[in-house]
């Protein structure tokens, strides 16, 4: 055998160890973190270089039913405790492994800059205002905190009528930065994001205006075998992940 096919060989066999001794991470996202993700994944990376993440971002609800009928995610980060917990109940994931990592906060958000929106959720009875984005209360805890924000201002009746639902939240952000609705209530993490710096103007809504949005964590059945999944899972309580929870606005848990 010729030095070049030996040196070949070497190489291949190389590159097979190196690709036998990767590790992959599923997660799926509330849409609430589609801006937190990447930062994320990025300092995690930093600290498990051998292991890839791979991140899908939608509806805390859809996920919920997709783990309930076994998608392969290895952790689900949900944007409320309710959905783990349905799913620990069903024995779906890894009941030891809930975990709080975040707590939401939402604000009445418009591109219009000819809207006052200083009395925040009461500014949404604006006659101006002919659509108003919320996420879908069904499957989004955004969008349940939402309306219970307009419910307790006493208004859900008056503008029910004149809101839209998007899918997610982030979904809800995209209707009213493409005019499909004047204004909208989104999460705190989108509007305060790099990458939404300067764009359109918010007003948070109190906390004691809905139902507190604590987010949580959990392994599936299928992470809870994977060490890598673990490690990401334990990184998300780390001083390092809570800096960028910080970061996009959420109150940190205890």
């Amino acid at each position: 055998m010729s030095m070049k096919n030996t040196l070949l060989l070497v190489a291949m066999f190389v590159a097979s160890l190196s690709a036998h001794s990767r590790e992959s991470v599923t997660v799926a996202a509330a849409a609430d973190l589609v801006y937190c993700m990447p930062e994320l994944n990025a300092r995690f990376a930093g600290i498990r270089p051998e292991a890839d993440v791979t991140t899908s971002v939608g509806s805390s609800g859809i996920f919920f039913a997709q783990i309930r009928n076994g998608a392969p995610f290895d952790v689900y980060l949900s944007a409320d405790m309710n959905f783990p917990r349905r799913l620990i109940a069903e024995k779906a994931v890894d009941a030891n492994s809930l975990t709080p990592y975040a707590i939401g906060r939402i604000v009445v958000w418009t591109m219009r800059p000819d809207l006052d929106i200083k009395a925040g959720i009461r500014s949404l009875v604006n006659p101006a205002v002919s659509r108003i984005a919320i996420a879908n209360p069904a499957h989004a805890p955004y969008g349940r905190a939402a309306k219970a924000a307009m419910e307790n201002a006493g208004i859900w009746k008056d503008v029910e009528s004149r809101v839209v639902m998007a899918e997610n939240i982030a979904q809800t952000r995209q209707f009213v930065q493409t005019g499909n609705a004047e204004i909208g209530i989104i999460a705190l993490s989108l509007a305060m994001a790099p990458a939404m710096k300067g764009v359109g103007r918010y007003v948070l809504v109190p906390e004691g205006a809905h139902p507190r949005l604590e987010q949580g964590a959990v392994l599936t059945n299928q992470g809870a075998q994977n060490p890598a999944a673990r490690a990401y899972l334990d990184f998300l309580k780390s001083r390092q992940a809570r800096s960028i929870f910080e970061k996009y606005g959420f109150v940190l848990p205890q």
